[in-house]
């Protein structure tokens, strides 16, 4: 009986990390706003599948945590000098429901 065996050679390491201090300081607002703005909407639509998937369905509440998803997407869209109104996200939504 043969086993074959393979051997790895050893290789210096050249990892090199992948965040420095300067590109911490260079975090803006701006960033730090579209990165929660894009996990807020991940998120609420994760709950928004989680409502619909489990045994009750709820309905409500995955439509609730869509709209919630639909405000944190048009954040995204927005130009970053210009203020989004508040109802804006909820009007858009329940003019898809009909």
């Amino acid at each position: 009986m043969t086993t074959n065996v393979i051997h790895l050679t050893r290789r210096p390491s050249t990892a090199t990390p992948t965040t420095t201090p300067q590109d911490l300081a260079s975090t803006t607002a701006e960033n730090l706003a579209t990165m929660a703005a894009h996990q807020e909407a991940e998120n609420a639509l994760s709950m928004a599948l989680h409502y619909l998937r489990s045994n009750a369905a709820n309905i409500p509440g995955a439509t609730r945590k869509a709209v919630q998803a639909l405000g944190a997407l048009n954040r995204l869209n927005m130009p970053v000098h210009t203020s989004a109104h508040a109802g804006a996200g909820v009007r858009a939504f329940a003019s898809l429901e009909g």
